[in-house]
């Protein structure tokens, strides 16, 4: 017999009963969704659940791929240098390049423009 996913708790209330197994807020995800464009409406139910899972895994794979940069230079402390070099040196987050690669001036300059 199939043995029941991680997900399959999601329509009887999750395992804490009222979110799920989910780390990320599913309200706040789906705001951000409502957010995103004149032409979102409506949101299912399960494109929350969804891009919470998504959102948990990119965190996991950049946070692994930081520690390892980390391990290298014999430290314990994951700084934000850390992960700037972790994007660097992965095709897989070319996408985040650009907000690596400033400095810490141009980001704060850019926000008050």
């Amino acid at each position: 017999m199939r043995q029941a996913g991680t997900y399959s708790g999601i329509l009887s209330g999750g395992i804490s009963g009222k979110t799920g197994p989910h780390l990320l807020p599913l309200a706040r995800i789906k705001k951000i969704m409502k957010k995103s464009g004149e032409a979102v409406k409506m949101i299912s139910g399960e494109s929350p659940i969804v891009f919470s899972k998504a959102c948990e895994l990119f965190i996991k794979e950049l946070t692994q791929r930081s520690w390892m940069v980390t391990m290298q230079s014999k430290r314990r402390t994951l700084n934000k240098e850390d992960v700037a070099s972790a994007v660097m040196a992965t095709d897989l987050f070319d996408f985040l390049v650009n907000l690596v690669s400033e400095s810490p001036l141009e980001m704060d300059t850019s926000k008050y423009s």
